[in-house]
């Protein structure tokens, strides 16, 4: 895995549970002590990176080492920070007899399905685009693989919305001009905006599907529900363009247990491990013992790193 060391964006994905957390966590951590200056970012509600590294981080860049930055994205607070920049930027093109209603349609947009995971994207992107000039590597701890999915697909999907926004505000601006006999039409601040940020996904989107920049790494422990999910979830990714080399196999039992109970666990681990490298033929399995200990703190992240790099 040393050559991820020279991609700009890693997104660690998987089944909750599996040790996503630990291994985006011990990569930057290994990335960082071979002298690569790294973001790792969780987008997990869940939040773990503050618990392994064993101190707050919270929504700010926060130094963990040198060369080693975190950052957890709250969504419910990325959702608010969205919303309140929507609003901002609308006071400044619309009458104030049309605020008020405007705003209150916002607000009931604002508790719509998917609202959140919009504004969770729209942080990753800034971070990604922004991060390119500051980070030699960016690694995101992502939520479960479900979450991942709807969150890399959305370039995409709000790629062509946006267009249709575009469209229409295209042809009322036309139409405008049409009823003023022709004459050219004002600057549209608001078809202005939908182009920035037309131009912003576009911009996340070609990193995205970049595999030279962004690789996608799932990780995955010797269990049939979490291979069956892994399989599904890169079937999915690949619709998008989103092509995955590398899984990581975790808490892989050691070779000499003589107690009976592991024995029994070791057998049917064998035959998970065999019926990986035919289901997984086009990815490289990369497998981790399992540790005689809980992982947390920068000495056993340093251990793991050892056997990812």
């Amino acid at each position: 895995m040393k050559a991820y060391l020279d991609k700009k964006v890693l997104f660690f994905g998987g089944k909750g549970g599996v040790g996503k957390t630990t291994s985006a966590s011990s990569f930057a951590v290994g990335a960082a002590k071979r002298g690569k200056k790294t973001l790792l970012v969780s987008t997990d509600p869940a939040h773990n990176t503050g618990d392994i590294f064993d101190r707050p981080i919270g929504g700010k860049e926060t130094p963990i080492a040198e060369n080693l930055w975190a950052i957890e994205i709250d969504p419910h607070v990325e959702s608010h920070r969205y919303i309140n920049q929507v609003k901002d930027n609308i006071r400044q093109v619309v009458s104030s007899r049309m605020l008020e209603e405007i705003n209150r349609q916002i607000d009931v947009a604002s508790v719509s399905p998917g609202a959140e995971e919009a504004a969770l994207f729209d942080r990753l992107v800034d971070l990604i685009l922004e991060g390119q000039d500051a980070y030699d590597l960016i690694v995101f701890d992502t939520a479960p693989t479900g979450h991942t999915i709807r969150l890399l697909s959305l370039p995409e999907l709000m790629g062509v919305w946006v267009d249709g926004m575009l469209s229409r505000r295209q042809k009322t601006n036309e139409m405008n001009a049409w009823l003023n006999d022709g004459e050219e039409p004002p600057d549209d601040p608001i078809y202005e905006v939908l182009q920035r940020r037309k131009n912003k996904f576009a911009r996340a989107r070609e990193i995205l599907l970049d595999p030279s920049r962004t690789s996608f790494i799932f990780v995955m422990i010797p269990e049939k529900l979490p291979m069956v999910e892994t399989k599904k979830a890169i079937a999915m990714l690949q619709k998008h363009g989103i092509p995955t080399e590398t899984i990581i196999v975790n808490r892989v039992l050691p070779d000499d247990v003589v107690d009976p109970f592991f024995q029994k666990r070791k057998e049917q681990e064998k035959r998970y491990l065999e019926q990986m490298k035919e289901m997984f033929a086009e990815q490289r399995l990369h497998y981790i013992p399992m540790m005689e200990h809980d992982i947390y703190g920068m000495d056993a992240l340093l251990k793991i790193a050892g056997h990812l790099l």
